[in-house]
């Protein structure tokens, strides 16, 4: 039996708001006054827990359809934020723990990337890290929730699962609903009222409890179960 861990991407393993900046850059041209500035102070409300908003992503594409953006524009300054991805325009950075948390992971545990993001940009993220051989499948352009429950299923079939995502609605919750264990990092962590497992504002700050998961999971073949929430 082999355990896996799934990681979203962006806001779980990657942590930066520069992708988001791209987008909002292309987006502004086509929108109203002042909409950087908008944009501004829906990321820093974003950034303090508001749970109006499912991520920065969410914060660009909302005020800029409120101004009256079409879909095509917004489609193509998404594209561009995700081929900018990594580099000077688009910074991101490994979430704090990260390479903690993969290092001491017992080497049975199998990691696995599922994230709604296209593949653009994040195998270079991954290399500049030295995490690309960490992750052992990567699934892109998944089309969560729906899309991350044959994922989970798969997984499931090996061994227990735990699901580690920055949006409960399409990270958690279809694992939470095949029995999986999982953890909400990130800024809606505190606020949701949502019922994770394990929850915290940052992925470090979980590493001590998805390490315990996984030392339980490796030496166990039992199905996953739900577990108490473990609030940080």
């Amino acid at each position: 039996m082999t355990a896996t861990i799934i990681f979203d991407f962006d806001g779980t393993v990657a942590v930066g708001d520069g992708p988001v900046w791209a987008y909002a850059r292309v987006a502004a041209e086509s929108a109203g006054d002042a909409y950087l500035d908008r944009v501004a102070t829906g990321l820093t409300e974003y950034a303090a827990g508001n749970a109006e908003y499912r991520d920065g992503y969410d914060v660009v594409g909302s005020l800029a359809r409120a101004d009256g953006v079409d879909e095509a524009t917004l489609s193509r300054a998404y594209q561009h934020s995700r081929t900018q991805l990594g580099t000077d325009e688009a910074p991101v950075a490994p979430a704090p723990g990260l390479a903690e948390l993969v290092a001491r992971l017992d080497p049975s545990i199998r990691l696995v990337l599922a994230t709604n993001a296209p593949a653009d940009g994040i195998d270079r993220a991954l290399e500049a890290w030295g995490l690309a051989e960490s992750f052992a499948g990567r699934h892109f352009t998944v089309g969560k929730p729906t899309g991350l429950e044959p994922i989970i299923r798969a997984a499931l079939e090996s061994g227990p699962v735990l699901s580690i995502g920055d949006i409960y609605e399409f990270d958690l919750a279809p694992a939470a609903a095949l029995g999986a264990t999982t953890a909400l990092v990130g800024a809606t962590a505190e606020s949701s009222t949502e019922q994770p497992t394990l929850r915290g504002r940052t992925l470090a700050e979980l590493v001590p409890d998805i390490l315990a998961w996984s030392a339980t999971a490796a030496s166990s073949p039992a199905s996953p179960h739900r577990t108490t929430s473990i609030e940080r």
